[in-house]
């Protein structure tokens, strides 16, 4: 549990000392390309996708989340050696570039390292341990930001990528540990995991399996529904905190401040509840209705910011809907692939958290414009997306008592249930 948060902590630190970076490198692009940015970032994890598979298939666990960090790392130290030697002209196009890369790996990143836990835990230690495990992103969110918040002047933004690079080196370290912990310790008698020796293969099948098993699935399928509906209902009110942030402040700094306290109520409810609470609370209400809570969140903050689109409600409503889906919705999201066969918790997880996630920002963003072409306001967009929240919430409670029945081990024949 130690390694896993440990290894949690480094994933995010180093993602979240490039993240500023990676924004105002899209801003220097031009606000105006930014829309042709998030295309780009659709179709960058549409690519990588096969890649990503191909090695899945033919290398062991720890072989090729070694491969992809290290490929990760490399392309981290070519950025700074191109943001070195090039032109300010060049240097827009290949911050555009880095905007896109950065994109990418985040989702890939923390998508790899979630598969893993899926594939370590079984169900009834996801419920007890996984709360625990994503305190150690949300302290590494916190460690990352300020790495570059109090260094960026001190040795310039360049340099970072290669603090970066270090902590995502010691990201891969933390993963060859924790696996070698599960391994030495693992029960191979377990009716529900397959014994050691097999899981230390190759999991093998072809490239595009993971796409093959999400449309044959009805579970995966739901999986899809809830992401896409969380991803398109969290775009919708991220345009409308930008445009109600814009008309209440006209100074860079007053926003700022105003954002950076909402992140910090957010970092400081969200520790609190992984330390002490996520676990007991999954356990004590379920699954189901853990996945339910952030859409019936998002059901009352739409509907309060429907009747009055004051900057108070955007920013309770902010705060709430973060902090219930990184303390409790986002560990209950992972639980449900650890119930589902190793090749569909690399492949098919992969295809979900990568291009059907950024799928949904362009759904989101796009149904937001259109909204406004058509002359609706903040407040009339914010009651469509009240049916899509309730919709969502429906769609999380059936996932979670569809986890539930697949995580019971089937009753021995001749076995009385009591």
């Amino acid at each position: 549990m130690l390694w896993a948060a440990f290894y949690y902590f480094l994933v995010l630190a180093a993602y979240f000392v490039i993240r500023p970076i990676r924004d105002e490198m899209g801003v220097a692009g031009g606000v105006r390309n930014l829309p042709w940015l998030f295309l780009g970032t659709l179709l960058g994890t549409f690519l990588a996708h096969p890649l990503f598979t191909a090695i899945v298939s033919r290398l062991t666990r720890r072989r090729f989340i070694l491969l992809s960090y290290t490929f990760f790392v490399v392309n981290l130290i070519a950025f700074w050696f191109f943001f070195r030697i090039f032109s300010e002209g060049a240097g827009i196009w290949a911050g555009r570039v880095f905007f896109v890369w950065t994109s990418v790996f985040n989702l890939f990143v923390v998508s790899i390292f979630w598969s893993l836990m899926a594939d370590l835990f079984q169900p009834a230690q996801a419920k007890r341990l996984f709360g625990f495990v994503a305190i150690g992103g949300t302290v590494g969110a916190v460690a990352g930001s300020s790495i570059t918040a109090f260094l960026a002047a001190q040795v310039g933004p360049t340099n970072l990528l290669l603090i970066s690079a270090t902590i995502l080196g010691l990201a891969m370290f933390a993963a060859n540990r924790l696996t070698s912990a599960i391994s030495q310790s693992r029960v191979d008698d377990d009716p529900l995991r397959p014994p050691t020796a097999q899981i230390e293969q190759p999991i093998g099948g072809k490239i595009f399996d993971g796409i093959r098993m999400v449309f044959t699935s009805s579970y995966l399928l739901g999986i899809v529904g809830y992401m896409l509906l969380y991803t398109i209902t969290a775009t919708i009110l991220y345009f409308q905190q930008a445009e109600i942030v814009e008309a209440t402040f006209s100074d860079r700094v007053a926003r700022t401040v105003f954002f950076a306290r909402i992140d910090l109520v957010v970092n400081i409810l969200t520790a609190i509840t992984q330390i002490f609470l996520t676990g007991r609370i999954v356990r004590r209400i379920g699954v189901a209705l853990a996945l339910a809570t952030l859409p019936l969140v998002c059901v009352l903050g739409f509907a309060a910011l429907g009747v009055a689109p004051t900057l108070i409600a955007i920013a309770v409503f902010q705060v709430l809907r973060r902090w219930s889906n990184y303390a409790i919705a986002r560990p209950c999201r992972e639980m449900l692939y650890t119930v589902i066969p190793r090749s569909a918790k690399y492949k098919a997880k992969n295809f979900i958290d990568t291009f059907v996630y950024r799928f949904g920002d362009q759904v989101g963003a796009w149904s937001y414009a259109g909204l406004g072409a058509l002359g609706l306001g903040a407040a009339a967009i914010s009651l469509v997306a009240v049916p899509l929240a309730a919709g969502w919430m429906v769609i999380g409670l059936w996932l979670g008592r569809r986890q539930k029945e697949m995580a019971t081990p089937p009753q021995a024949p001749g076995t009385n249930p009591g």
